[in-house]
């Protein structure tokens, strides 16, 4: 694995490593990146996805839905899933 691909990405934001990974796409897709150069940012692109899916998770887990009573009013909160 390449020194740019072992980088710890944990420390990103959702908005910082999704960035990464757009530029990553952007480089492979056009296809100009040297073959060594195409796996280490590839796998880069991986470690930044298995980052933003585990921000995403999380991000699900704490969202919680508003329960309204027939008025319309807001009777308190209870998990997303209902669980």
């Amino acid at each position: 694995m390449s020194e740019s691909a072992k980088v710890d990405v944990s420390g990103y934001s959702f908005e910082k490593a999704v960035a990464e990974l757009e530029s990553i796409v952007a480089r492979l897709e056009r296809g100009d990146v040297a073959l060594d150069e195409s796996i280490s940012i590839y796998e880069r692109g991986e470690a930044l996805k298995k980052h933003c899916e585990a921000l995403l998770s999380a991000a699900e887990n704490r969202i919680e839905k508003i329960r309204l009573d027939r008025a319309g009013k807001s009777q308190g909160t209870e998990p997303l899933d209902g669980a």
